[in-house]
């Protein structure tokens, strides 16, 4: 079902539930998913007014988003999802690490890194320890288990979650990682933590 933004004497920025008569560009505006997945619809922005072609973007970086993040669950063929492989190459990278750090290091709220390194921890993968400076910390480090697991199968895990960045020249991918950065200090900018 498609969703656009309600008019007839509802407030702006509310939504209502369209069918068939909904405008293609207030479809794109939200853009556009279905129950099945991604359209593949692109964003034009020309004839749009800035405030216009600024909303078709949200709409395309929401679709984007959502699709992204689902192509990535769909390669978790092992249960390694994107964030427990962060986890491991954060831990691997730099070593033991208290987990407050390794929250805002991956985005991850407290509550979800708890969850997180109890799964790792379930499978063997980290350890706590007790914090040797703070006896309020716990350490999280990776177990034997885990530096295998980190070595073997990081490189390639990441490494195919990756390969969608191969349709782009190595200047649009230098542009896109421009683009993201702004984005992000944009976002932290009006006070959102990311």
């Amino acid at each position: 079902m498609s969703v656009t933004t309600a008019n007839d004497g509802e407030r702006p920025g509310q939504f209502a539930a369209a069918g068939p008569e909904c405008a293609d560009g207030e479809a794109m505006l939200l853009g556009r998913l279905t129950a099945g997945g991604c359209e593949t619809a692109e964003a034009n922005l020309a004839g749009h007014a800035e405030v216009d072609g600024r909303q078709v973007l949200v709409g395309q970086t929401a679709r984007f988003a959502a699709c992204f993040l689902r192509w990535i669950d769909s390669r978790a063929g092992t249960g390694m999802t994107y964030v427990r492989l962060r986890l491991l190459q954060a831990l691997h990278c730099r070593g033991p690490a208290i987990m407050r750090d390794l929250g805002i290091e991956l985005g991850a709220s407290p509550r979800n890194m708890t969850a997180l390194v109890d799964a790792l921890e379930d499978a063997r993968l980290v350890v706590r320890r007790p914090h040797p400076g703070d006896r309020r910390a716990t350490l999280i480090e990776l177990s034997p288990a885990g530096v295998r697991e980190a070595e073997q199968s990081l490189g390639d895990q990441l490494g195919e979650l990756s390969a969608i960045f191969a349709c782009l020249s190595a200047a649009e991918r230098e542009q896109f990682a421009l683009a993201m950065d702004k984005l992000i200090n944009a976002m932290k900018d009006r006070g959102q933590a990311c």
